[in-house]
């Protein structure tokens, strides 16, 4: 068990790195062969556009061919996306890196199930941690992402060539580790019972859709903010290792707590935890809204980061409480599904604001799916206040 989780850990390190190099050079890259810069983060959108629309086709893979062989189908598609954002860049083609990165989507619709499988190779009383360990992985990601991009930005003379074909040898990397990982059996499917309740019936529960909200708008805030912070300090003359170092800060802030969040989780609560995350959100809002230095994007996300970590561990956790072994497959494509798309909104509003309103306006914003989320939380804890009294 501890052998696989470590290989997953680094599978999701590697997964990450794919993700934070996208991030750092897909709105610089958009904006560079763009008509209009508010269409900048549209490659960053095309990414988790192509993640929103393959979570069915995904959860479907991962039903008949199990863990393994969708993960590594999703690695094939990682490396050969890459390739095409690479030539795009090469031809001056900005449609062509748009269509590269919702390609690419696949991929992340893959990684994003990493988490789910931790949770798998776990017994039930390990849950919460083999999670929080896996998502640990990521710093392999914070810390090898940014050095990446900023290290491989003019290897090839054009910026930024270099940093995707860097990515197609991480995907490669990628395949090796999934290789030797050993993923428990799918669970037995007999019968007309065999995919448990329908959907419907599991997304009405209360755990299911604060789990999903959680999740959901806890990305959307931490992909708002995070999309457009490269773009807010170019406008602010800061040079693009500055924006690496904070991106690199940001992800530490994402993946270091996985060691023990676990663990706080398990003392806790779920919720208290989740509620902290939300809690650091607002700190870090409240910091950027504080002045546009070096210091003020590096602490607010930093403390962003780790307000993700706390609320993306808590509703994963919160979720497998939610549905049985048979409904995970359309469980957890709902949920990705729902992450994805309001990726999807807050991508693309992320470089219509930081681009035309400014980074404060784009900050206050922000504090709408914050108070939701916060909201949501809230109404959770009073109902299982409210169910435990009578047994109390």
């Amino acid at each position: 068990m501890k052998k696989n989780l470590w290989l997953l850990a680094i599978a999701q390190g590697l997964f990450l790195t794919n993700n934070v190099v996208f991030i750092a050079i897909n709105g610089l890259v958009g904006l560079r062969l763009a008509s209009v810069p508010w269409m900048a983060t549209l490659p960053v959108m095309g990414y988790v556009v192509g993640g929103a629309l393959s979570t069915g086709l995904v959860a479907r893979s991962q039903q008949r061919w199990g863990r393994k062989v969708s993960f590594q189908l999703g690695l094939l598609v990682a490396f050969l996306s890459v390739l095409l954002c690479a030539f795009a860049l090469s031809v001056g083609s900005f449609w062509l890196l748009v269509a590269g990165t919702v390609v690419a989507g696949y991929y992340s619709a893959n990684g994003q199930l990493y988490r789910f499988a931790a949770g798998e190779l776990a017994p039930p009383a390990f849950r919460e941690k083999a999670v929080s360990l896996v998502l640990a992985g990521g710093l392999i990601g914070a810390v090898v992402g940014p050095n990446l991009a900023n290290h491989t930005r003019d290897t090839l003379g054009m910026p930024f060539l270099g940093s995707y074909l860097a990515l197609a040898a991480v995907a490669l990397a990628s395949m090796a580790v999934m290789a030797a990982i050993r993923f428990p059996p799918e669970p037995a499917r007999v019968g007309s019972a065999a995919s448990g309740r329908a959907l419907g019936a599991i997304a009405r529960q209360p755990e299911f859709i604060v789990a999903t909200a959680g999740a959901a708008l806890g990305y959307g805030v931490m992909n708002l903010l995070m999309a457009a912070t490269p773009l807010a300090m170019d406008v602010c003359g800061m040079p693009f290792a500055d924006a690496a170092l904070v991106l690199e800060w940001h992800v530490i802030g994402m993946f270091a707590p996985g060691f023990f969040t676990g663990h706080l989780i398990k003392r806790f609560g779920v919720l208290r935890i989740m509620g902290a995350g939300v809690v650091l959100n607002a700190a870090c809002i409240a910091v950027a809204l504080s002045g546009q230095d070096l210091h003020h994007f590096l602490v607010g996300l930093f403390l962003l980061g780790v307000g993700w970590n706390f609320l993306f561990t808590g509703s994963t956790t919160l979720a497998m409480q939610a549905y049985r072994p048979e409904e995970k497959d359309k469980a957890q494509a709902a949920i990705n599904f729902a992450v994805f798309a309001t990726m999807a909104l807050t991508s693309f509003a992320s470089g219509a604001l930081v681009t035309t309103q400014g980074w404060t306006l784009l900050n206050l914003g922000s504090l709408v799916p914050v108070l939701l989320t916060g909201l949501a939380l809230l109404w959770l804890g009073v109902r299982r206040r409210r169910q435990a009294r009578p047994a109390a």
